[in-house]
Order: structure tokens, then C-alpha cells, then sequence
């Protein structure tokens, strides 16, 4: 019987070895590596980590912003910074390959210059609201404080970096050698899974949120078309609740943005 579950062992042992040598070491690599920068974000970008242990070291009137600081660039670190730099040295050749390149740059300017008008108007409406206004910024100091909002914005664009790159970068392009075009369902997949305790509404636009802006990046051959287009939403939409806060103003016609700007002034 021992004899038995040896060889039984020692071929099961073959077979693991053939399967693992069968596996392509990138696309092995990418999604392996993502799903633990995703577990390290959580964990070492947790904000309540930053003021347990952190947040002594810098100046009380700052600890606020920069708590929020620590969430936002741990993103960029670990979800650019770190896949781009084991991409680009263990696997790929150029920039191009591993989507950030230009691409085909004229036809993302043409899709922002088409999207940005939509999105500046559609925060515009959603701004009017206090519900909004209460939420956004996160970090509701921003609103009196134009130095202070525009580091937090800083940050916030290093995170939408940070946040687009894992997914339409990293996984789309480290995939595409093994999946070709099904690597942008690849990137979809993990990408609507981390959207599962919003609101329905949005769980179920990310799938296709994903899946669409997975689409273009791999007709604009490079990534950042999606940051952009991803971030604009909540970075306008911070911009118009700070703007509506400083100046009163409400309403969403031409005659309230006439009256936003000449308070401003």
C-alpha cells in the first residue's frame, strides 16, 4: 500500500511540474502579483493604520490631509509605481508594452475632448445637491482652503493613477501576450469585484465601466486615456461641491454659474 501511494505521489508530482512548466510566466506573474498588491493596498494603505501609527509624526494641523495623503499615494505606489517598474524590468522591452506609451494619443485627445464637456456638465448638476456637497471633497477642509484642496487633488490624481494602472495597465497588458482581446474581460473581472458593497447601481456600471474602459484603452494602445476619464468625474465634481460651498451659490442654470463666477471674482 505504501509502495502504491508513493508512485501515486511521485506521478501527481509529475503532472503538477508539467502543468506549472505549460504556464507563461508573465500573465502568471501579473495576475498573481495584482491580486497581492490588491491585499497590501488594504492593509498598509488602511488610513485608521496612518493615524494609529503614523500620523504622530507629522504636524497636528496637517494630520488630516495627510491621512487621506496616505491612502491616496499607498494607490499610486502600489497599484503604479510597483507593477509598472516589475513589468517593465523582468518581462517587457519598451514603455509601449506594458501601455504606457503615447499610443494612438490623437485619437484619446479626440474621446476626452468628447467625454471632459459631458462629465464638467454632469458634476455641475450633481454639485447642486447638499448631499454632495456634505460628501465631497472626502476631506471636507479642502472647500476653505485652496491650498489645501489642491494638494488633496495632487494626491486624489496619484491614486486614479495608481487605481487605473493595476487594472488597464498592469493586467491588460501583462495578459494580453496569453488572452490577446479577452484580456479586457481579464481586467473586468477583479475590477467589478472590488465595487461589490456599493450601491447596486454602481456594482453593476462597473462591469461595464470595465469592461468599456478596458476597450479603450487597447484601441488607444496605452493607459493613461483612462485616468482622465475615470477621474474627472470626482475630481470635478470636488471642484464644483468646493466652488457651490464658498460662494452659496445653488441651482444649475446659466444665471447660478454666471452668479459662482462673479462671487469668485
Amino acid at each position: 500500500m505504501l509502495h502504491a501511494l508513493a508512485a501515486r505521489l511521485r506521478t501527481e508530482w509529475r503532472r503538477l511540474r508539467r502543468a506549472a512548466a505549460s504556464l507563461d510566466g508573465q500573465t502568471t506573474f501579473v495576475l498573481t502579483a495584482a491580486a497581492v498588491l490588491v491585499v497590501l493596498q488594504v492593509i498598509l494603505g488602511d488610513r485608521g493604520l496612518f493615524r494609529t501609527h503614523l500620523a504622530g509624526f507629522v504636524p497636528r494641523s496637517w494630520q488630516g490631509l495627510a491621512t487621506w495623503g496616505w491612502w491616496f499615494g499607498m494607490q499610486g505606489l502600489l497599484g503604479f509605481v510597483v507593477p509598472a517598474v516589475a513589468l517593465r524590468a523582468f518581462f517587457a522591452s519598451t514603455l509601449d508594452e506594458i501601455g504606457l506609451g503615447r499610443g494612438e494619443w490623437r485619437f484619446a485627445s479626440i474621446v476626452a475632448a468628447l467625454y471632459l464637456p459631458v462629465v464638467t456638465v454632469g458634476t455641475w448638476v450633481l454639485s447642486d445637491g447638499a448631499a454632495f456637497q456634505e460628501q465631497y471633497p472626502h476631506y471636507q477642509p479642502a472647500t476653505r482652503d485652496w491650498t489645501v484642496f489642491f494638494i488633496y487633488e495632487a494626491l486624489f490624481l496619484f491614486y486614479w493613477v495608481g487605481w487605473e494602472y493595476l487594472w488597464r495597465g498592469f493586467v491588460l497588458f501583462g495578459t494580453a501576450p496569453t488572452f490577446g482581446l479577452s484580456a479586457i474581460f481579464v481586467q473586468a473581472l477583479p475590477f467589478a469585484a472590488l465595487h461589490v458593497a456599493k450601491p447596486w447601481p454602481e456594482a453593476l456600471l462597473s462591469v461595464v465601466g470595465g469592461i468599456a474602459l478596458g476597450a479603450l484603452v487597447w484601441r488607444c494602445r496605452s493607459f493613461w486615456i483612462a485616468v482622465p476619464i475615470h477621474a474627472a468625474q470626482m475630481m470635478l465634481l470636488d471642484l464644483w461641491c468646493t466652488l457651490r460651498v464658498r460662494t452659496g451659490v445653488s441651482g444649475v442654470g446659466l444665471d447660478a454659474l454666471s452668479g459662482l463666477l462673479s462671487r469668485l471674482g
